[in-house]
């Protein structure tokens, strides 16, 4: 894996906290030039240390303000009961995470709907008609203290 160094973190996290920087203010923030700056990021994007750009949206105001993860036990772990779950959590848009652990059970799962109700319609039309599943366990969040935070570089 290439190797990075101190500059190249500090673009990485300036790039983290303002995606839409320009190359003339994060040149600034980094003391380089821009010419430096933008050959230095366009590496880190080759490179595979930048994958993407996104903007964060009010789940709130689109309709799916209430977050919700789910433990997932799987009745058998075999290769092809692993794939045909993880192909039916890539048709649901409600899930925004979904996580192999190893633990207790098999998957965690990272919701967005618009409230119990939807919840409750998802797991019931979806979520336990996966394959492979035998036990959930659902936890509406509260509160969301730290949601998406920078990566500690």
């Amino acid at each position: 894996m290439p190797e990075i160094d101190a500059i190249d973190r500090k673009i990485l996290i300036a790039l983290q906290l303002d995606g839409r920087i320009s190359n003339l203010k994060l040149a600034e923030a980094v003391s380089l030039s821009p010419t430096a700056v933008l050959a230095r990021t366009q590496r880190l994007q080759r490179d595979g240390f930048i994958v993407g750009y996104t903007a964060k949206l009010d789940a709130v105001k689109l309709g799916c303000g209430m977050t919700v993860f789910v433990e997932v036990l799987l009745d058998r772990t075999t290769p092809n009961i692993f794939d045909a779950f993880k192909a039916a959590v890539l048709t649901h848009p409600e899930i925004s995470e979904c996580h192999m652990v190893a633990g207790g059970f098999d998957y965690l799962i990272k919701l967005r709907v618009r409230d119990m109700e939807a919840y409750r319609d998802f797991a019931s039309r979806s979520l336990w008609q996966f394959p492979g599943v035998r036990e959930t366990r659902t936890y509406a969040v509260i509160e969301a203290v730290k949601d998406g935070g920078p990566l500690p570089i």
